[in-house]
């Protein structure tokens, strides 16, 4: 058995709920439509984090592969 690469776990993610951090500290909630090589991600129903509560709702958004600490789900 081979160990998950992070794209497989991209796939696994796609159509499911995640929370996502920016290096610049936001948190980003939304459900995962598309991914790139570069881990550019698409996110559907993204909203804006503060302290775990609601600060703004964003719609679809890309997000920048670069840009991104870690993906987790929610």
């Amino acid at each position: 058995m081979g160990q998950e690469r992070p794209f497989d776990l991209l796939n696994k993610a796609i159509g499911q709920q995640v929370l996502i951090r920016l290096k610049n500290g936001v948190d980003i909630r939304g459900r995962v439509t598309s991914f790139d090589a570069h881990m550019n991600i698409v996110i559907e129903s993204a909203e804006e984090l503060e302290e775990g509560n609601l600060k703004s709702k964003l719609g679809t958004i890309l997000l920048r592969g670069g840009n991104i600490l870690f993906i987790s789900p929610v």
